[in-house]
């Protein structure tokens, strides 16, 4: 006969009669918020980043610029302020390769990554705005919430530009303040976000 006990560490209860206790992490992907642009100059997440999560994941579904040939960025700010100013360091590159078959390039963009500078961060090829035309991806900013440690980044993104390319950037580096990140603002250098989606996530590994 098996008789279910539980187990306890340091007076926790992990396991109950066989089940995991629902205070106990397990590690996973939690779906925390929604932003959809209609002609949005901006898409602006302002609640959620906590320490609940060791990271946030925000993914871009079909973002469509209204103006041609424009690129995505972001910026981060701290508390209530609202000016998304933070210093960033930064490395971006980049590969393309254009329908035609007749150029394709991979390498690094010098003109795209900051050295402690306080503008947006951009994170994708310009995207084009014909109907079909969009960009897609991802950004993770890991500990947001941390009040000793600066805050990481990694996005990768695919745009289809307006003149016929495809269009892959990854860009990565660090915000470097230790005050707790609170908000996280997405834009495109010139126009509005026409159409597309943005969804927060936060990870915990359990």
């Amino acid at each position: 006969r098996i008789v279910n006990m539980g187990v306890i560490s340091n007076g926790t209860t992990l396991l109950d009669a066989g089940a995991l206790d629902s205070g106990i992490a397990t590690g996973g992907m939690r779906l925390l918020s929604t932003l959809t642009a209609s002609s949005s100059a901006t898409l602006d997440f302002t609640s959620g980043l906590t320490s609940t999560y060791d990271h946030y994941i925000f993914k871009f579904i079909d973002i469509h610029p209204q103006t041609d040939q424009k690129n995505l960025s972001f910026q981060v700010d701290t508390g209530t302020n609202t000016n998304y100013n933070q210093t960033i360091t930064s490395t971006v590159f980049q590969a393309y390769h254009n329908e035609g078959d007749s150029a394709a390039v991979l390498g690094y963009i010098t003109g795209l990554d900051l050295a402690q500078g306080t503008a947006v961060q951009q994170i994708s090829e310009a995207t084009g705005n014909a109907n079909d035309e969009c960009v897609c991806g991802q950004l993770t900013i890991f500990s947001p919430a941390s009040t000793a440690l600066t805050k990481h980044f990694i996005s990768r993104t695919q745009a289809a530009e307006g003149t016929g390319y495809s269009g892959e950037q990854y860009t990565a580096g660090y915000i470097n303040t230790t005050t707790a990140i609170t908000r996280v603002r997405f834009k495109f250098n010139a126009g509005n976000i026409d159409s597309g989606t943005i969804k927060m996530y936060g990870v915990y590994s359990g």
